[in-house]
């Protein structure tokens, strides 16, 4: 079985803990949970008629992306970089967030959720903005981890990125 950590990375409340317990338990809180430091779920899922297991790091949301402990990043296969759509400056954030990765362990697999679809009529980041990522190679999906739109899709895609990567 291949098992492959990833980490989340984003700022405060962009929702990578609800991604999590949507994509791992099909749950959805509307109550807003701080994560402190770091939580740990894992799923297992086949892909290419191998097991795999993901081992999701969810880090405590950093606007300052400096704080991000190096240690919780060493070992990652991927990452998921998230931003909310209703706050275009999280977007910003997302590409420190990327290049501390990367300084850490390398060029690894990386997508970039814009959550919250739900909220759509509230965005702020723009769609030629994400338009533009995709012209320039980003792997962009939108999500909402409340109604679960694309959830699974988005971490199945890096999944099969990984798995590229071991290739």
């Amino acid at each position: 079985m291949s098992k492959f950590k990833v980490c989340m990375l984003g700022a405060f409340a962009v929702g990578k803990t609800s991604l999590v317990q949507r994509y791992v338990h099909s749950l959805f809180s509307d109550r807003y949970q701080t994560t402190l430091g770091v939580r740990i779920d894992k799923k297992s899922l086949r892909l290419a008629e191998r097991p795999i297991e993901v081992i999701l790091w969810d880090l405590a949301g950093e606007d300052d992306f400096i704080n991000v402990r190096g240690s919780y990043l060493r070992g990652s296969a991927g990452g998921v970089l998230v931003a909310d759509g209703t706050r275009a400056e999280t977007l910003d954030i997302v590409f420190k967030l990327k290049d501390k990765l990367f300084h850490e362990v390398g060029e690894v697999p990386v997508i970039l959720i814009v959550n919250k679809s739900d909220l759509r009529d509230n965005w702020t980041i723009e769609a030629q903005r994400i338009e533009a990522l995709r012209d320039e190679g980003w792997q962009v999906i939108e999500t909402s981890a409340k109604d679960s739109s694309n959830v699974d899709q988005a971490f199945e895609s890096l999944a099969e990125q990984m798995l590229v990567s071991l290739s």
